[in-house]
């Protein structure tokens, strides 16, 4: 995977602005053209801290998002009959 993410970066490096958008734009177009059975061909390829930080991030991307779902440590506003019983 560490070859293919230096192979991106070389080969796109002349147009990239620093923005995010760019990875996002890039990486997304590369999966796009990847089948399955290439993708588990990268990951077949990984050592095993590459695999865990790549299942990691996406666990705690996943974790997050159904925490936002949630509404988890979102604050609520009162309603005016809430504010009402207040003490």
């Amino acid at each position: 995977m560490k070859k293919l993410i230096d192979d991106l970066y070389k080969m796109y490096s002349h147009i990239l602005t620093g923005d995010e958008e760019d990875a996002d734009i890039i990486i997304f177009s590369v999966l796009e053209a990847l089948k399955r059975k290439d993708i588990l061909e990268l990951i077949e390829e990984m050592d095993e801290q590459e695999l865990y930080s790549m299942v990691g991030l996406y666990m705690l991307e996943k974790f997050k998002s159904k925490m936002a779902r949630e509404g988890v440590g979102q604050s609520q506003m009162l309603t005016e009959d809430e504010i009402k019983h207040l003490h």
